[in-house]
């Protein structure tokens, strides 16, 4: 087939053109080949979350060649029932991934996102996934949220912002901000422990992970309160959080014990990959602001989750928009087999 008839075909034509989890090699015309394992050393174009007909996909490839990277195996799959079928561009040389914030300014008007990756982790093998929590495995940031039971908000939610986009070191802010909390009683942040909003998406993602014996932590600037509820919710290995100080049931404005900052979350997750016996291509951190990116840059795949755009700029990948049960498109792309 000509690369201007393959353009024509709608999306349903092409979904039959291509068996789910069957490589295909483009050699000027898709040819299936199944006959031998190579050795991946290359690099995974991910396009998926979005409706993929035969001009959609060409312009992928030339995206791509564009930018260095010849498409020479295309494989179209579906990590979970609940996540529609994505596609995977591998090309044989690995070199720098093109920036994320350039993929997403390429696919976003395009409706699909898209992702690369080299050396990806693998599902089926035991893994780490550490996660940031505040506006990542929850919707919302939780001592803004306080903040507003203080009538504080607007004067803390400005210095969480300038924290989440680097502008200040984060440690400095946490004072500032838990300091004018003083007084709130004890009952309050209950009431706003037990009313937790999970981000879309991390529930299943947790259960499909704890079903292929991941190790799942979190490592959050946040407080403990919320990030042992979370942990029960999605039952989580282990939570790392800051410690809020209580005096006759109301806070007293201070912050206990080492400050759970971007080096310590990578600490955290140094610490376990090590615990564990994991290789480091098993590890997986994920976040949303400035202050984990030390933490993703220190696991395999650090992934950016509905991120700032310093943040997407700086990831490995990212997930701008939609379910975080997306993230397993990066962790199930289907074992590769080519002619040698």
């Amino acid at each position: 087939m000509t690369l201007e008839r393959f353009a024509t075909l709608t999306s349903e034509q092409v979904a039959m053109q291509f068996s789910l989890g069957q490589w295909y090699r483009d050699q000027g015309a898709l040819v299936e080949q199944t006959s031998a394992v190579i050795n991946l050393q290359g690099t995974f174009s991910i396009a998926f979350a979005g409706n993929f007909d035969g001009q959609k996909l060409v312009s992928i490839a030339a995206f791509l060649t564009q930018h260095g990277f010849i498409v020479s195996a295309v494989c179209r799959y579906q990590p979970d029932q609940k996540l529609t079928p994505a596609w995977c561009f591998y090309s044989d040389k690995g070199q720098l991934t093109i920036n994320p914030l350039l993929l997403n300014e390429f696919a976003h008007p395009l409706g699909f996102q898209l992702v690369q990756v080299s050396k990806p982790p693998s599902l089926i093998q035991p893994g780490l996934l550490v996660m940031d929590m505040d506006s990542t495995a929850i919707t919302i940031e939780c001592i803004d949220e306080i903040a507003r039971l203080a009538n504080v908000y607007d004067d803390v939610a400005a210095v969480t912002a300038q924290a989440m986009a680097g502008k200040l070191d984060f440690s400095e802010s946490l004072h500032q901000r838990v300091a004018k909390l003083t007084g709130i009683k004890q009952s309050l942040i209950d009431e706003l422990k037990n009313n937790l909003p999970l981000m879309p998406g991390i529930q299943a993602l947790c259960k499909v992970l704890k079903q292929h014996n991941w190790y799942l932590a979190i490592a959050s600037g946040g407080f403990v309160p919320f990030a042992e509820q979370v942990q029960s919710i999605l039952d989580l290995d282990e939570v790392h959080a800051n410690v809020l100080e209580f005096k006759d049931n109301q806070l007293t404005g201070k912050v206990l014990g080492t400050i759970v900052d971007a080096q310590q979350k990578a600490v955290v997750l140094t610490k376990l990959q090590q615990q564990l016996n994991l290789p480091v291509q098993q590890t997986v951190a994920i976040g949303d602001g400035a202050n984990d990116l030390t933490m993703m840059a220190a696991a395999g795949l650090g992934v950016a989750v509905h991120g700032k755009p310093k943040v997407v700029e700086q990831a490995q990948a990212a997930i701008c928009q939609g379910s975080l049960l997306q993230i397993l498109y990066l962790l199930t792309i289907p074992e590769l087999k080519l002619n040698a």
